[in-house]
């Protein structure tokens, strides 16, 4: 086997490599230098980075129809049910590329899916800005999804496999920054809605959210244009195809690790540790697999009801029970994303790799607790005291999401399978959690209108369903070496 057999993609920016020849015989070799190196490492910081910025599109296309759902439904002229129906489109084609994507990470590779989805964003995002009737506007956003779907499991197996196992900016520290990304790409969708809300003519308000749904695009094509001079295919995912060449040569690149195939590994041909296969979506529960996918399944089907039925709602929740004009909405929404989601994402990546995922899930589920039975006892406020209230319990829920089951349901879904599963089992959980956030955002409209605040109770359900399944199974993730499972077999 010699270098220039090798399929995987190589970044054509990088490190020297320095220090010690290191040689690999194996994929274990190549996973161990990953997960163990002290050698430079800017490069695989800019793959990580740009995997983050997948991650932004998703939140950003998941959240930019927030504040302009109102503005769709009155120009369209839709019912409750129409408006459901577009709100939810992006996460019914997310269930569809999920299923996909995960499979086709683990087959063709995280670097091909990853490009290959960010024409998605491109394409559906124009779409929808130059959207002429509701059923055109759904029909890009599921394609938007299916991008988002597609995106999710491949961003999480670059996070996770150009990461160390322990220590400040682990594995699970990586991967639990898609959390505060995740809510800087809300707070720069409610930043344009503030910016284009100052600008436009009033006459021209209508055009808000075909400008933000528009603006989607930019930081897809920025992605597409720097891909091919900083993004690398994983090391570990090459390895285990039995490239150990491309593998030596990506850590040369990405990490500066002076690393080479060994003379002798060259005489025996290696075998991929595991094919991808539909069939390994089954593998997802046989022995050690089915706790740790049913702990994860449970986590993720509840945390986005809950999540998005009130980030998806905050506006709706500020301007008509709090009786608050748009700007005031705007701007309440984006301190409250900023202070309060954002900084909790940055405390679960400082603190997971001190403290476990577990942990902090747990606690962030109680804080969730406490916020909604808040709100649903307080019910529609009658004052500036109760108001006052309800915004601080708002809060309070989004801390609790962001150091807790906002960041860690990815860390779940991620760590709890190796390299060769990695794929197939977070591409199963974003299909449950895609499912789960299509039935909360179908159905908030419908129970708020029906409901009004007594909404808060249904959704306190999910953080004490959270709650139980983790005190039943105390899986930690966070520091287990669980692509190690793959070389056990």
């Amino acid at each position: 086997m010699s270098e220039f057999t090798s399929t995987a993609h190589v970044a054509l920016a990088g490190e020297t490599p320095s220090g010690k020849a290191e040689v690999i015989r194996s994929a274990a070799d190549v996973s161990q230098l990953v997960n163990n190196s002290t050698q430079a490492r800017s490069n695989a910081r800019i793959v990580i980075g740009i995997a983050l910025g997948g991650v932004f599109l998703d939140a950003y296309d998941l959240g930019a129809l927030a504040f302009g759902i109102k503005d769709v439904a009155r120009e369209f002229n839709l019912t409750p049910a129409g408006t459901g129906m577009v709100a939810s489109a992006i996460t019914f084609g997310a269930i569809v590329g999920a299923a996909i994507g995960g499979y086709l990470t683990d087959k063709i590779g995280r670097y091909r899916v990853f490009m290959a989805d960010m024409l998605f964003f491109v394409f559906a995002a124009l779409a929808c800005a130059f959207a002429p009737n509701e059923y055109v506007l759904a029909a890009a956003r599921f394609v938007m999804g299916m991008g988002v779907g597609i995106d999710l499991p491949v961003a999480m197996a670059f996070l996770a496999e150009f990461s160390k196992l322990k220590g400040r900016g682990n594995k699970a520290a990586s991967i639990a920054m898609w959390c505060p990304t995740w809510y800087a790409a809300i707070s720069v969708s409610y930043l344009l809605v503030l910016l284009l809300y100052t600008v436009l003519p009033e006459s021209h308000t209508d055009w808000l959210w075909r400008l933000i749904l528009g603006f989607g695009a930019v930081p897809a094509l920025v992605i597409i244009a720097i891909r091919s001079r900083y993004m690398s295919e994983s090391p570990v995912w090459a390895a285990n195809q039995g490239d150990l060449q491309g593998a030596a040569a990506i850590l040369r690149q990405s990490y500066g690790i002076n690393a080479h195939v060994a003379a002798d590994a060259e005489l025996t041909p290696v075998k991929p540790v595991r094919r991808a296969s539909w069939r390994n979506y089954g593998a997802l529960l046989q022995g050690i697999y089915l706790k740790r996918t049913v702990l994860s399944t449970i986590i993720s089907t509840v945390s986005p009801f809950a999540y998005n039925a009130v980030a998806f709602g905050l506006p709706v929740i500020i301007s008509s029970f709090l009786a608050q004009s748009m700007l005031t909405t705007i701007l309440i929404s984006l301190a409250l994303n900023l202070l309060f989601a954002f900084t909790g994402g940055l405390l679960a990546v400082r603190l997971v790799p001190r403290f476990g995922a577990w942990k902090m899930t747990v606690l962030g589920y109680c804080f969730q607790l406490v916020a909604l039975l808040g709100l649903a006892l307080t019910g529609r406020p009658e004052d500036t005291q109760q108001a006052a209230f309800a915004i601080a319990m708002l809060a309070l829920f989004l801390l609790g999401q962001g150091f807790g089951p906002g960041a860690h349901t990815m860390t779940y879904a991620s760590l709890s399978y190796p390299t060769s599963l990695r794929g197939v089992g977070v591409g199963f959980n974003q299909t449950v959690v895609r499912a789960s956030s299509t039935l909360s955002l179908f159905l908030f409209p419908v129970l708020a209108a029906t409901l009004d605040t007594g909404v808060f109770w249904v959704i306190a359900l999910a953080p004490v369903i959270g709650l139980a399944a983790l005190l039943l199974w105390r899986w930690e993730p966070s520091g287990y070496d669980v692509d190690a499972e793959d070389f056990a077999r």
